[in-house]
């Protein structure tokens, strides 16, 4: 088995889609990847489920919410060099992997034609259970359903076909939190970003004391486990090589 290296990116992929279920789970979870990757020239375009509308602060209206939320993940997007970020208006809590959840993701891979998907994971973690949100689970799950096989599939979701677009293969999907990991993103150089990404969502980290600290121990921590560099801060993601 070859020793962890941080993925080159000096010849970066043209276009990625990020798809996630709520806003904030990419800044938790991949937004130094996506800073690394617009920083390379890569272009990246968020597809979100849902707005979030069911989350904390619980004394707020939950439309008033669902327009704060979606404010806070654009200003968060902006800090790591992306512009389009696409709201699917599924509701918050209420989310299966079935066929319509996965037409709806069918139909942004087929618009926005990736090069690399990045996702969550699909496997639920016993460990640390905060993370296997059921959305996160049925968002993942129809995720990877859409890319193999249902987007390159002209005879899957036949009315795609009907509304002009047309199928599209995403060679490669990276999942963050599946293990084991064999993709290692060195974010050293863009950490401040990420950690501007998080904090513009106010309404759901305004809790914790240190946020900073918080990303950086994760960071820090894959890096050591993967027995990375020294010093540098590591986001990490199971590749899956679809064709």
């Amino acid at each position: 088995m070859s020793e962890p290296t941080f993925v080159d990116l000096s010849n970066p992929p043209a276009k990625a889609l990020v798809v996630v279920a709520h806003p904030d789970d990419i800044d938790f979870g991949m937004s130094g990847t996506v800073a690394a990757l617009t920083a390379a020239g890569t272009e990246v375009v968020y597809a979100i489920a849902t707005s979030g509308e069911a989350g904390p602060p619980e004394d707020l209206d939950r439309s008033e919410l669902a327009v704060l939320r979606e404010k806070e993940q654009r200003a968060a997007a902006a800090a790591v060099g992306v512009s389009d970020v696409r709201f699917l208006g599924l509701p918050d809590g209420h989310l299966v992997a079935d066929l319509e959840l996965r037409r709806c993701i069918s139909a942004q891979i087929r618009v926005v034609r990736p090069d690399l998907v990045l996702q969550q994971t699909p496997e639920r973690r016993y460990d640390r259970i905060y993370a296997s949100h059921p959305d996160h689970l049925a968002v993942a799950e129809a995720t990877l359903c859409a890319v193999y096989p249902d987007s390159r599939n002209p005879h899957a979701h036949t009315n795609l076909m009907m509304e002009g677009l047309e199928p599209h293969v995403v060679p490669e999907v990276w999942i963050g939190g599946l293990e084991p990991v064999d993709v290692f993103v060195d974010i050293t150089d863009v950490f401040d970003r990420k950690l501007a990404a998080l904090s513009c969502h106010q309404s759901q980290v305004g809790w914790i004391d240190d946020v900073e600290a918080l990303l950086r121990g994760w960071a820090s921590g894959m890096t050591a486990q993967h027995g990375l560099p020294e010093g540098r801060l590591t986001e990490g993601f199971r590749r899956v090589v679809t064709t």
